[in-house]
């Protein structure tokens, strides 16, 4: 939790670990099956006419309102396969991480006793990634939510609750990775709570509220695994507590790298980056700017201390300025 940017209100102190995923893209297949699971359980309308976009073999193009869960399909060939290795050999010659098994010490560099070339190089490949809401420790779009509709829960995943939303749109500028957004434009207006029916398209709900992955809350606090890790075929998503995510992520790109696949890195695990560490961390075959993602992310609220500061410095000199000018000009 940052003191300076999270009100502490946000964040009940219940003794829950916190729980996250970890999406391992190296094993995603594409199949979006994480994606059908997400909308049929959270009842989500379909957000496409279910074309091929123009420029991938998906169709549904980013996360947003209605797709809280979605899968990047990314062609590369030789010559970007070759410079996604290099990239991240430069990362393991800093240390980040070193090269060799599971439990091993990191190095600064490869290790003498772990063979580290480069497998043969295919001439083609997809780069499949399923993105969902990082779920952030310093969480941007619950700093900035004016109507508490955004709250921490035990779990310490972000939660947006429908009814208490006004539409405003503030969450949605205030999140670095795009993420969370309005069903539809204007005032909020929750409509068509019927449930689903089998066979029949189900009303569109919440219609101008902000809407975003919850990490299946409602399964969670039931002790049931999100919808989308559970239908994942290849456990390519895994869920559990944060802590033994990065733990096991971190195992998972010791082996990809003691094997040669020196791309492997991870994105989210540093807690020292601009949003904290995000609880939905990723392994990454490519920089992360590849897969949509930003490379420094930066929670907007972190700097408001320091504005803060400026601004009442910059006050106090105007006063100050008045007061000099004030006095000086009533004199005789």
């Amino acid at each position: 939790m940052n003191k300076l940017t999270e009100a502490p209100g946000h964040i009940p102190h219940t003794g829950h670990p916190r729980k996250g995923f970890f999406t391992d893209t190296s094993i995603c297949i594409g199949c979006k099956a994480c994606e059908v699971a997400c909308k049929e359980w959270n009842r989500n309308p379909h957000d496409s006419e279910f074309e091929l976009l123009e420029s991938s073999y998906d169709n549904t193009g980013s996360l947003g309102a209605d797709t809280w869960r979605h899968v990047a399909f990314i062609e590369q060939d030789r010559e970007h396969i070759d410079k996604a290795r290099e990239s991240g050999r430069a990362l393991v010659s800093l240390g980040m991480p070193g090269i060799g098994p599971p439990g091993a010490p990191a190095a600064a560099g490869s290790s003498p006793d772990v063979d580290t070339t480069p497998p043969d190089t295919p001439d083609f490949r997809w780069l499949m990634s399923s993105d969902v809401c990082k779920h952030c420790t310093n969480a941007g779009c619950l700093d900035v939510c004016p109507t508490g509709a955004l709250f921490r829960t035990e779990h310490g995943t972000v939660v947006v609750q429908d009814d208490v939303c006004n539409g405003c749109g503030t969450c949605v500028a205030g999140c670095p990775f795009g993420v969370i957004e309005r069903r539809s434009d204007g005032t909020a207006g929750v409509k068509g709570q019927r449930d689903f029916t089998p066979g029949e398209q189900a009303p569109t709900r919440n219609v101008g509220v902000a809407q975003k992955c919850t990490l299946c809350y409602d399964r969670m606090v039931d002790g049931q695994t999100p919808a989308c890790a559970q239908a994942c075929p290849t456990t390519s998503i895994k869920y559990g507590e944060r802590e033994q995510m990065v733990s096991t992520a971190k195992e998972r790109v010791a082996e990809l790298h003691a094997q040669g696949l020196t791309e492997a890195r991870l994105y989210g695990a540093n807690d020292a980056d601009g949003v904290g560490g995000t609880g939905s961390v990723f392994l990454l075959l490519d920089e992360p700017e590849v897969y949509g993602l930003p490379p420094d992310p930066r929670v907007p609220t972190a700097d408001l201390p320091r504005m803060f500061k400026r601004a009442g410095l910059a006050a106090a000199g105007m006063l100050a300025a008045a007061a000099a000018a004030f006095l000086v000009g009533g004199r005789p």
